[in-house]
């Protein structure tokens, strides 16, 4: 009867040290749990983060791609349009503002003739 005493009393604080165990082990994973929760929970702000930016970064994006579509149209008309145009376009601004037939040659690259017609049409 004593050894099933002494058993039972080593079996008994056996279970009590495996439980304590047991209860260490899971205040352990609660503590590591509650971390990586808090680390799961900055991760997802972070990522929101990066979503709004990205969002933010696509929307600029669309709104240059709107502001640059027409320009490869405006270039061309540029590069075909004729180019004494302009310098008949400076030339009648100038014959405007009071310039010689010696000054619209220079300035525009007209020919002598080209200077004196643009002065003749545009001062009367």
């Amino acid at each position: 009867m004593i050894v099933l005493a002494l058993l039972w009393a080593g079996t008994l604080a056996l279970l009590l040290r495996h439980v304590r165990q047991q209860r260490e082990l899971v205040l352990r994973q609660a503590e590591q749990d509650a971390l990586r929760d808090r680390r799961i929970l900055e991760l997802v702000k972070r990522v929101d983060h990066f979503q709004q930016s990205a969002v933010k970064v696509g929307d600029e994006v669309h709104e240059l791609r709107a502001i640059l579509a027409p320009l490869p149209d405006k270039l061309t008309q540029l590069e075909q349009r004729d180019p004494s145009s302009l310098s008949f376009a400076q030339a009648a601004k100038l014959v405007g503002m009071g310039a010689t037939v010696d000054e619209l040659t220079q300035s525009c690259g007209l020919t002598q003739a080209e200077a004196q017609l643009m002065s003749k049409l545009h001062k009367s």
